[in-house]
């Protein structure tokens, strides 16, 4: 039987903060300002708040942001006179929030310092961070899915928030292998209320033909098939598929063979087990929209790099132009992706000793092109950095891992905020997959610091 959220964790933090959290948004029926990462797991929780607030009857003020950016929620903080809460950012600036005079509310799933420990924090201030009760916010519970575990606390009705929760989760990469933890209990949970339908067998293959699915295809990338609908169209002849035939019509003998074909260009490219896998695993229908769980997460994905999270929100409070609009820059968002991860297949990226890197002038893009390019271009021994330079602003760094390379030592948000701070920056994440923006002009000082702590976490060493 279904069952409510009071005991899904036995660590009595887990429930102490939730309690603390939704007493503090009860006991201000006012207007929130709700800030957000711009990302589809940043979107998806800011949708599920938003959509909570609003069955409350709180005005909500929803603003994205971009980066791990200190002046900038500084900025924010100063400009709202009223309570805030934070989803998907914030635990690094646990000491910016004890000044601001109204409730604070953060929901985030990243490393903060002193991890797993937080300060202590005045009463107006609630931190909910999974890994404060022992729940791996790197792999068992990401932002989303803590925020829309948070709207439940508030009201069971909030249960039918799940399409917000489960496509935020798609979006940070932690259905790979299948969901593990308390992602796993409230995936489990939402297929028995029947807010998610549960699908397997399915291709993951997107768009109106097997042809131009997978000329287009990013996850997984197919090398020398995406991004050329010619080599594509030629693949699928030579195995007697129709391009032009829809994915859903494809019978039970044709999908087998070409799964069986991609599966070994996957594997002749030395793509890992757990990546290739993605081809066929486990899939999520959401009957509330009519959608797949990762076409509504790529919706959201493109509304946030397309340079327009508020949109990816407006689709969760049911805008059909929020929608149309989104599909239109999902068109956009694939294409920039693809962009990058040519220029990687044929130019190739910089190799030092502990990570390897690229640039990308698609700034919004390039932390999406680099995890792609780690799970199916790179040899998987080491990280990759993408750095974005605009003119004269901050550099923006985003650096991605894998969970084999976290077994080995790996902590990308230990080295990219040692490699920030080293050149006046600010940096931080996850284990897997981190972030920094860093002062123009400093990038190799940053690498320096950044590939000697990877190398020797790594116990990597001597020429590349």
């Amino acid at each position: 039987m279904p069952s409510g959220p009071d005991s899904f964790v036995s660590d009595p933090r887990y429930r102490r903060e939730f309690e603390r959290a939704r007493g503090l948004v009860l006991a201000n029926p006012r207007r929130w300002r709700v800030i957000y990462h711009y990302d589809a797991d940043g979107i998806a929780s800011a949708s599920s708040a938003v959509r909570a607030f609003g069955r409350l009857g709180y005005p909500v003020q929803a603003t994205p942001l971009h980066g791990v950016e200190r002046e900038r929620i500084r900025a924010l903080l100063a400009a709202t006179k009223g309570p805030v809460l934070i989803a998907d950012t914030g635990a690094s600036w646990l000491d910016e929030y004890p000044r601001h005079p109204f409730p604070v509310v953060v929901l985030d799933h990243h490393k903060y310092p002193g991890v797993p420990n937080p300060p202590d924090l005045p009463e107006h201030v609630a931190f909910v961070n999974p890994l404060n009760w022992g729940v791996d916010g790197m792999s068992e519970l990401c932002a989303s899915m803590l925020t829309w575990l948070f709207t439940i606390f508030l009201d069971p009705v909030n249960w039918d928030n799940a399409a917000w929760g489960l496509s935020g989760a798609i979006g940070d990469r932690m259905h790979v292998g299948g969901f593990h933890g308390l992602n796993a209990r409230l995936v489990d949970e939402g297929v028995q209320r029947s807010v998610i339908v549960r699908r397997t067998g399915g291709l993951a293959l997107l768009g109106p033909s097997v042809g131009a699915a997978l000329a287009t295809a990013i996850d997984p990338f197919f090398r020398g098939l995406s991004g050329d609908r010619a080599q594509s169209d030629a693949f699928l002849r030579d195995l007697g598929i129709d391009p032009a035939s829809p994915v859903a019509s494809l019978d039970p003998e044709r999908s087998a063979q070409l799964v069986r074909a991609l599966r070994g260009r996957l594997e002749a490219a030395g793509v890992l087990p757990e990546f290739a896998a993605v081809l066929t695993q486990e899939r999520w229908f959401l009957p509330s929209h009519g959608l797949d769980a990762e076409e509504l997460s790529n919706l959201q994905s493109a509304t946030g790099r397309g340079g327009f999270p508020g949109v990816g929100v407006a689709m969760a409070l049911g805008d059909p132009r929020a929608f149309d609009r989104a599909r239109e820059a999902e068109t956009t968002w694939r294409e920039g992706i693809l962009r990058g991860l040519l220029r990687i297949e044929h130019d190739g990226v910089h190799s030092m000793t502990g990570v390897r890197w690229f640039e990308s002038p698609e700034m919004t893009l390039a932390g999406t092109q680099a995890g792609m390019a780690m799970n199916y271009l790179l040899p998987p021994d080491r990280p990759v950095l993408v750095f974005s330079d605009v003119a004269a602003s901050p550099t923006k760094v985003s650096g991605r891992g894998t969970l084999r390379l976290v077994d080995q030592g790996l902590d990308l948000s230990v080295a990219l905020r040692e490699g920030a701070a080293a050149v006046g920056g600010e940096g931080g994440g996850h284990r897997v997959a981190s972030g920094a923006t860093i002062p123009p002009g400093t990038r190799d000082k940053f690498l320096e610091v950044v590939d000697r702590t990877v190398a020797q976490q790594l116990h990597l060493g001597g020429p590349v």
